[in-house]
């Protein structure tokens, strides 16, 4: 009898021991970080990280805020971020002076534009581009905001310059700074990404433009899901297991929007209104697709503006990593709406 109790509690302690330690393991996971910048366009992580998808997949992921996307883009050269959300523009611009970074997934399409004083707008029912004219406008170099100000003005004919009728860019560091700007007497609009919007009309500012409304402008790549190229060459799987994670928080996002909202509350803490205004007005979307057909576009549009030089895109462009993690999600929910028209998605856009 004394055997059969000890043999049965050695037993159950080794059980125990082993189930402890493989829980730890599921908790730890693989070690990633994962850099955003101050806004609500890279959703797509913080609901994969509070719904627990990164951890279904066997990540423990860290998210860290940014200030800008040359600092996005040193945390990945220095190896301290394996995945940053970063603007389409400043990703294409970085590729074409020799940072070896490689997008290979995306993040929003528009939901961005510019905001102006409402003194500017006084006794007028609408307006178009042509309100900057005689303006001093904060914008940041090289964002996606601005190379879509120049479309614009380029479009209209409107210069850019000092003068009653050309438009005076005025730039800052990031697009934080641009927007305090419009504090200063000197400064009469600014660039804008979500949420900024939302907040500059709930701060009086009146919105000249969002670049979903302008037909120039319309599904425009905004920030794009990038990675060292030699992270991606070393580790596809790992970054399959990531883009998995995030496929799952978009169908979470297309389910649940009062569940999306809280969590990106958690990371970009302002009204929950203002959240819900820039995820689900219209102005935007987030959505993992790589997009590269638009990116492509895009990326010969700022090389016709001038704002950089050209480039072979196809040695910084992996799309079947998406393509990898989609189809493997669509294998285990073949009846998924959701994934069934991501996958429509991609074989339209890729």
């Amino acid at each position: 009898m004394k055997r059969s109790i000890f043999a049965g509690v050695l037993a159950l302690t080794t059980l125990l021991a082993s189930t402890g330690c493989s829980n730890a393991k599921e908790q730890k996971g693989t070690d990633f970080h994962v850099g955003y910048l101050n806004s609500t366009a890279h959703l797509l992580a913080f609901v994969a990280k509070e719904e627990g998808y990164f951890q279904e997949e066997g990540l423990s992921v860290e998210l860290t805020q940014f200030s800008s996307a040359a600092e996005l883009s040193s945390g990945l050269e220095s190896q301290k971020l394996d995945v940053a959300f970063i603007g389409s523009v400043p990703t294409l611009t970085f590729q074409s002076q020799g940072h070896d970074l490689t997008i290979f997934g995306g993040a929003m399409t528009n939901g961005h534009g510019y905001v102006i004083k409402p003194e500017f707008t006084e006794g007028k029912s609408d307006w178009d581009i042509s309100i900057l004219k005689g303006r001093n406008v904060a914008s940041v170099k090289n964002s996606v905001q601005d190379a879509e100000l120049q479309i614009l003005l380029k479009n209209a004919n409107i210069e850019i310059g000092d003068g009653d009728d050309k438009v005076n860019i005025v730039y800052f560091d990031s697009q934080k700074d641009a927007y305090a700007a419009l504090q200063n007497s000197t400064i009469d609009a600014a660039s804008v990404y979500s949420p900024y919007a939302s907040l500059a009309e709930g701060q009086g500012y009146e919105i000249v433009y969002r670049c979903s409304e302008e037909d120039a402008l319309k599904n425009q790549p905004c920030c794009r899901q990038v990675a060292a190229t030699e992270a991606l060459e070393k580790n596809p799987d790992t970054y399959i297991a990531f883009e998995r994670a995030i496929i799952k928080a978009y169908k979470f996002t297309q389910e649940n929007q009062d569940g999306t909202v809280k969590d990106v509350k958690k990371y970009i803490d302002i009204d929950e209104e203002y959240i819900r205004t820039e995820v689900y007005g219209g102005y935007g979307y987030s959505i993992p697709d790589p997009d590269k057909k638009g990116t492509v576009e895009l990326k010969n549009t700022i090389v016709e503006l001038g704002y950089t030089t050209d480039y072979d895109i196809e040695k910084f462009y992996r799309t079947e990593i998406y393509q990898k993690a989609l189809d493997s999600i669509l294998n285990e929910n073949p009846d998924d709406s959701v994934y069934k028209e991501l996958k429509e998605h991609f074989d339209q856009y890729e």
